[in-house]
Formats: structure tokens, C-alpha cells, sequence
């Protein structure tokens, strides 16, 4: 195991970190010291409890503890996901965007200087047979992990995946070495590799040795390529303009899939095989795709117009085992949009479009059938711009949660009952959300 080429950078306290961390912004490579890269700081005052300089006691739960995560401008707030009641506030400046580190815990917070490390406060532990549950308080931990410009956090299986854009280096790390990163400030990757030139792109590492990258520079992408765990080439794809947005899953036979979104369709790699589906149009783009494991279907936004912003009317359904898609309208009859933010899949594999009516709907994947249409906030409008605040969805334990800004309320979804199960006020305008699934 390798120690990480990227420096974790230990702050005096979480606090301290917050004042270090501002917009998403890039940091000019010119002000970089050479040697960060390649070189561990010494912590000998760091607190070895992983949450900074104030220990926090863990209460043991009789059940996993799920909780939100949700960005807002000026700090995150965590909501207890059953109860929707806030357990933190974190002041945290500038727009960061949010991923979830894979363990179920940790969020990785994309922001100035690279990815902080967010411990959500609820965690499991394995015992023989069972688990034991437990809860803390949330913190921003101490350490940040540096990037010139933090991108897509990818975990899968037992790995994740951290791409920077400044630099196109990819980092992967055990999903099981969060704990250990937050505790002693440091982490071992166990592959890193670097695009040739950099781009925003993103990466996927199997527990089979593959990682697939995307390819491209600052001007263009073109696509997508496996490598196998000595360096060498498995299959490449240059099928794929404008490649962005990836899900890694096991399909219904256990068969490996990894899907990325193009400009003119979709590119599905399975092992040493590229298969593109070729959408009908000069432009019909998918930026967002969603899976769940033992399904062959993939969900997907779609775009046809260049110049229509954010408010898209069609979803994309993809059966990556008969290679085939189909184009539905889940709003047929009705006036409405709805944006990136607001698909997702049920833990049943069910598809899910939050409308710009307000509404979410639930549709069959396999046949793209509208089976519900829930009333859940009012009405509301898309932005221009995609980092302002507009309503946002995600699904944790057979839950849809959307959030309202423009109210600053959060709203739990019974999607197979087909009522809102509960509401709360959070008292902020959220932006980004996901989960910690304890």
C-alpha cells in the first residue's frame, strides 16, 4: 500500500479549517510549494480522536441513525434523516459542493484548497453476526485532502475514486480508510493515476483491478478508457463528446457496468467492451446517470436544446443488457420541468423526477410507466444559473427527501405509500443534499 501523494493538511481546529475554506474556487498552482505534493506534515498535536481538538462521546443507537447533509451559503446543517430535526450547524464559507464518501459516515466537502472531510456522527460496527449503531456530533474533522480543484468523489464496492480537475490526478483509497484518514491526518492510496492533460472528468476503481477514466483536456471530452492494475490500456473510447456523469453497478446477472453520459447518447463499458448507444439527434445530451444494483436499467436526464438551460422535460431509460433506451415524458398532460437535481432511484429501482409543479413522481423503470404523482412542495421555477439554490432530492432507506429553499423546509417522501410522511422548517435556504446512511 502506498503512502498518498496528496498531502492531508492538518488545521489547529475544525473552526480553523472553516476560515481556510471559501468558494469553489482553484488554487493558482504558481502559489503551490513543490513539495506538498509529494510530503506529509508532521502532527504531533493532532487529536487522535478524529474530530478535531474537542473529543466527542459516541451514544449507542438500537438501529442505524440515517441523517442529512445539506449545504446552505454560509455553513452545512445535519438533520436526523427519521426525525428531521437539525443535530448541527457548521459555519463553513463560500458555495461547496458535497459527496458522499462511501462508508455510509463521511461526506467529502469539495471546497478551497481541495476535499474537508465531514463526519456526519453516525456510523455501525460489525459484531459476529449483528452490529452496534452509534451516534456523535457532526464536525468538519481537522484535515483537508489537497487538490488544485476538487471534483467527483466516485466510491464503488470497497474503493473510491477522487479526481482533481486542476491536475487530473486520480487518487484511490479504501472506502474502509475514512476513519483512518480522520484519526492520524493521513491516508494510503492504493492506485493513483494521472490524465494526460487536465480536465473535468471523473474516475471508477473496481475491486477487479479496473479503473476507468475519462479522456479529454480543458478544452474538449471525448470519452472514456479501463486500465488494468499494471497500467496498460483494456479498452479506450473516444465515442463519448462531452463525457460527464458515471454510475458503476452490478447488473441483474452480476455482470459490472459502468455507464457514462455524451453529447449524442450514452457509452456503456463492461469489462474490455465499449458499447455506445447513439441517441437520435445532433445534440441530445445525458450529463446525469443513475443505477441501482441488481438492475439493468439506468436513469438518466436528457437535453436536446444547447441553449434551454436547466429545465429539461424528458428522462432517459437505459437497459445496459439489451443495449437499448427509451425516451419518456413524465410529465405528459402536465406543465412542468425539472432540473439535475431533482432525479433519483428508489432503493427498489424505481425512478423518481421531482417536477417543477412540485410534485414528484414515481415511475417503473423497466416500462417507464408514471406510477404515483405526489403533491410535495409548491410550485417554483428554475434558475439560470446550476449553483443557485433550487429544490434537490435523494432517497436514503426507501425515503425520498426534497428540499425547498425558497421555504427553507425539508420533506420526507413516502414514494411507495404516495404521501409526504413528514415535514420540517430548517430555517435556511439549502442547496446541495445527500446522506449519511449510518
Amino acid at each position: 500500500m502506498s503512502t498518498l501523494s496528496t498531502t492531508i493538511r492538518a488545521t489547529a481546529a475544525a473552526g480553523a479549517a472553516a476560515l481556510l475554506l471559501a468558494a469553489c474556487a482553484t488554487e493558482d498552482p504558481a502559489d503551490a510549494d513543490p513539495a506538498a505534493s509529494t510530503t506529509h506534515e508532521a502532527h504531533d498535536d493532532h487529536d487522535h480522536d478524529g474530530h478535531g481538538d474537542e473529543a466527542t462521546e459516541a451514544s449507542e443507537q438500537a438501529a442505524a441513525t440515517p441523517r442529512l447533509v445539506m449545504t446552505y451559503d454560509g455553513g452545512i446543517v445535519v438533520l436526523d434523516a427519521a426525525t428531521l430535526e437539525t443535530v448541527a450547524d457548521l459555519p463553513l464559507d463560500g458555495f461547496n459542493r458535497l459527496s458522499p464518501a462511501g462508508d455510509g459516515r463521511h461526506v467529502a466537502v469539495s471546497t478551497t484548497g481541495g476535499w474537508a472531510v465531514l463526519d456526519a456522527g453516525t456510523w455501525s460496527e460489525a459484531h459476529g453476526e449483528h452490529a452496534h449503531h452509534f451516534t456523535s456530533e457532526p464536525a468538519l474533522t481537522d484535515v483537508i485532502i489537497e487538490a488544485e480543484s476538487p471534483g467527483h468523489v466516485v466510491p464503488h464496492g470497497d474503493l473510491a475514486a477522487l479526481w482533481d480537475d486542476g491536475t487530473g490526478e486520480v487518487t484511490v483509497v479504501e472506502i474502509s480508510e475514512w476513519e483512518d484518514m480522520v484519526e492520524h491526518a493521513h491516508v494510503h492510496s492504493i492506485r493513483d493515476y494521472t490524465a494526460d492533460a487536465p480536465h473535468h472528468g471523473v474516475a471508477v476503481a473496481t475491486e477487479g483491478g479496473l479503473l476507468y477514466v475519462t479522456r479529454g483536456d480543458e478544452e474538449s471530452r471525448s470519452g472514456a478508457m479501463a486500465i488494468d492494475a499494471d497500467g496498460e490500456t483494456v479498452v479506450s473510447s473516444d465515442e463519448c463528446p462531452g463525457v460527464h456523469g458515471e454510475t458503476a453497478f452490478a447488473g441483474a446477472s452480476g455482470d459490472e457496468y459502468v455507464v457514462f453520459g455524451c453529447e449524442d447518447g450514452v457509452l456503456v463499458m463492461h469489462g474490455d467492451h465499449a458499447h455506445k448507444l447513439q441517441a437520435e439527434g445532433d445534440y441530445v445530451r445525458t450529463g446525469n446517470v443513475h443505477s441501482v444494483d441488481g438492475s439493468d436499467i439506468v436513469l438518466g436526464d436528457y437535453k436536446t436544446d444547447p441553449e434551454g438551460g436547466l429545465g429539461l422535460s424528458q428522462v432517459l431509460l437505459v437497459d445496459v443488457a439489451a443495449e437499448t433506451s427509451t425516451v419518456v415524458d413524465p410529465f405528459v398532460g402536465d406543465d412542468a420541468t425539472y432540473t439535475w437535481r431533482g432525479i433519483a432511484r428508489g432503493t427498489d429501482g424505481e425512478a423518481l423526477v421531482l417536477g417543477t409543479d412540485g410534485a414528484l413522481r414515481v415511475l417503473d423503470a423497466a416500462t417507464g410507466e408514471v406510477t404515483a404523482t405526489i403533491p410535495v412542495i409548491a410550485q417554483w421555477e428554475v434558475p439560470e444559473e446550476w449553483q443557485t439554490a433550487h429544490p434537490a432530492l435523494t432517497v436514503v432507506e426507501g425515503m425520498a427527501y426534497v428540499t425547498d429553499p425558497a421555504t427553507g423546509t425539508v420533506h420526507a417522501v413516502d414514494y411507495a405509500g404516495g404521501e409526504v410522511w413528514k415535514s420540517a422548517d430548517v430555517g435556511v435556504e439549502m442547496n446541495e443534499l445527500t446522506a449519511a446512511t449510518g
